[in-house]
């Protein structure tokens, strides 16, 4: 009995001690993902650096399902017992609440850590909850809108996500006010039980992905600034967008390639965003503001797409952060081990048990098959007996003076097996009076100086298979992720560099979109703590800092530059002409583009030769100290920890 008013006394106690904390939030509803909603609360006592505003989608959420979560010590005020947040929140297709928990140091749980081995929040003492938050168009609005081409040259491919699966369309037309022409979207889904192992499948990873619609825009004349709009006049239209069609008659080539990008969240959650993805998309936005109305350019991702893991709102954020860019241009893509990759995998070769991981977070490519519907047909089985088959696999298209082709680094790619066969027969079949330049893409890389030994295997399978149809039909470039740097090779084949890139391809590792854990170099012989520097004869730059790839061609030459994005501008840069020249580097100081009498409107510079000798220097030292993992720790005066940054890839 004694007991039991004890209980009864304490539960008083923390009752009174919490009862006077208020939360509010302005504005109750807001209209698109990328609104700002205000937090206010006040009343907190005996405050620790370690409360926390969770916040959760749906309302109903436990209170460990969080989707995010902001310290109140992120409020300068904090210590008043009163504050602020501001959110930029994703529209989910379902309202948002949130909570305010007290948390302290000695109850920091050591075995309830997030995917960095930071402790997770506790929810013990929760304090106070607001109202419910929602969009004014919730379950109507097409979000997420993304372009793609299509096997057929006088067509674009747009995607969208609703909150029903109720009819759609997409309506297009050369004139903005008279949108004529109308495609009929198809909406399909995936559901919770076709994801192969947590936390995809599980409550706390799982939330509703909506309808995924797609649709074809067809007839489009070639090389003309087309607008359109998705939706229906029931369930309400998206704004206008533009894009420029296809020209199967023009020799320009204009693409942005990248690999690793991953998003950024406004919170922190059970995964690490990605920050720099931010200074990608900016910058990639202004060359494509400087490109004016007529100029038709791509985007190419080259695995590890969004970084979701498992958790799959990220996907919901991913594409809000890229539809400034993917509603105007194609976003094409080929899969990476973060979007498969998972133990019971159906191809997983003796050779591959430590290639090929959980890297998935278990969703074993259901969410990148089913989101993206790239150009071709290839498909795998995925394992699962309920789930889609694995799409957008190996796929090749035309552009200009350059004939792209996209590869799985995740599947089967050995002699003999599908992806093999197409490999061979699409390469042999390039028009090269057409398209004089060929690019291979994939996510694991054939060359990088990164020393991965989980990588080891599958680099020397690629080297054996795969390098054997590049030389023989001389690929021009071949573009892999990954490894979360930029680096440039030499014409190589068989670890041997060579004059010209024909029976020589150029490599180049472009997985510094985003992600922020750093490759392990190659170690010097006598120093193995000590990375080769600059670096091995074969590797001509290798740069230590985040940023995207620009590719200009026509018939004549392909120029590659790498942009970093702390400063927009050109830190290496390679010129491939049709005739087998390789120039590392430019004899006028500029990024060429179509000539000098081009009217191009963008002028990309390179401030001479001594920034790239500065690059070389600061990416050897980021590369080099960046190794080091950092401790995490927690109670720091803003109530954050350090992340680790382990060296996954």
């Amino acid at each position: 009995m004694i007991a039991v008013y004890s209980l009864v006394f304490f539960f008083l106690l923390i009752t009174s001690v919490y009862s006077k904390v208020t939360i509010s939030i302005s504005p109750q509803t807001l209209n698109r993902s990328g609104d700002i909603v205000v937090i206010k609360w006040s009343g907190v006592e005996s405050q620790s650096d370690l409360d926390w505003l969770g916040i959760y989608s749906p309302p109903d959420s436990p209170h460990d399902h969080f989707i995010g979560y902001k310290f109140l010590s992120d409020s300068p005020n904090w210590k008043s017992g009163s504050g602020s947040i501001s959110l930029p929140l994703t529209n989910l297709r379902s309202n948002y609440t949130f909570r305010i928990f007290h948390w302290t140091q000695s109850e920091i749980n050591p075995k309830h850590k997030d995917h960095d081995h930071n402790p997770l929040p506790g929810t013990r003492h929760l304090l106070t909850e607001s109202n419910q938050l929602n969009f004014r168009f919730a379950v109507n609005r097409p979000e997420q809108i993304h372009l793609s081409y299509t096997d057929n040259i006088n067509e674009m491919r747009v995607m969208f996500v609703t909150g029903d699966g109720e009819e759609r369309e997409a309506r297009y037309g050369e004139v903005k006010d008279k949108l004529d022409n109308i495609a009929v979207a198809r909406g399909v889904r995936y559901e919770r039980e076709h994801m192969c192992h947590a936390p995809a499948n599980s409550t706390i990873g799982w939330r509703d992905p909506g309808w995924i619609f797609d649709s074809v825009m067809k007839n489009l004349k070639q090389g003309l600034k087309y607008y359109y709009q998705v939706g229906s006049d029931l369930k309400g239209w998206s704004e206008i967008h533009s894009f420029v069609s296809r020209n199967e008659h023009s020799e320009e080539t204009l693409a942005f390639m990248f690999g690793d990008m991953g998003c950024s969240t406004p919170y922190r959650t059970f995964i690490r965003g990605e920050e720099e993805s931010l200074s990608t998309v900016k910058w990639i936005l202004r060359d494509i503001e400087a490109l004016g109305n007529d100029k038709p350019a791509i985007v190419s991702h080259i695995g590890d797409i969004s970084y979701a893991r498992g958790y799959s709102w990220i996907w919901d954020e991913f594409f809000a952060q890229i539809e400034p860019i993917a509603s105007r241009v194609p976003y094409h893509v080929c899969i990476g081990n973060h979007e498969y990759d998972w133990p019971m995998q159906p191809w997983k070769p003796d050779w591959a048990a430590y290639v090929y991981g959980k890297d998935s977070g278990g969703e074993c490519g259901v969410p990148y098959s089913v989101k993206f519907n790239m150009p071709g047909n290839s498909s795998e089985a995925t394992g699962m007996v309920k789930g889609p088959q694995s799409r957008n696999l190996y796929y090749s298209y035309d552009m200009g003076s350059v004939h792209f082709v996209y590869i799985s680094t995740e599947t089967d790619f050995l002699k003999g097996g599908k992806q093999y066969s197409f490999l061979k027969s699409d390469l042999e079949s390039v028009n090269r009076s057409k398209t004089p330049f060929v690019v291979v893409q994939g996510h694991r890389p054939m060359y990088t100086t990164s020393r991965k030994i989980r990588d080891a295997a599958i680099r020397q399978r690629m080297i054996e298979h795969l390098e054997p149809l590049f030389v023989k039909n001389n690929v021009t470039v071949a573009l892999w992720g990954h490894v979360h740097r930029y680096e440039r090779f030499c014409p190589i084949s068989n670890n041997t560099c060579g004059e010209r890139w024909q029976g020589n391809p150029v490599h180049l590792v472009i997985g510094m979109a985003g992600k922020d854990t750093q490759p392990i170099w190659e170690p010097r012989p006598n120093h193995q703590d000590v990375p080769i520097f600059p670096q091995p004869a074969n590797s001509m730059y290798r740069g230590g800092e985040f940023g995207y790839t620009r590719l200009v061609a026509n018939k004549e030459r392909l120029t590659l530059s790498y942009v970093g994005n702390h400063d927009g501008e050109v830190h290496d840069v390679v010129e491939i002409l049709a005739s087998g020249e390789v120039i590392s580097g430019s004899d006028d100081g500029k990024d060429s583009n179509f000539g000098s009498e081009s009217d191009f409107a963008v002028l990309w510079y390179i401030e001479g030769a001594s920034v790239m000798v500065v690059g070389v220097i600061l990416g050897y030292f980021v590369g080099f100290f960046s190794r080091k993992k950092k401790e995490s720790g927690v109670g720091s005066s803003n109530g954050s920890w350090i992340q680790v940054k382990n060296e996954e890839t």
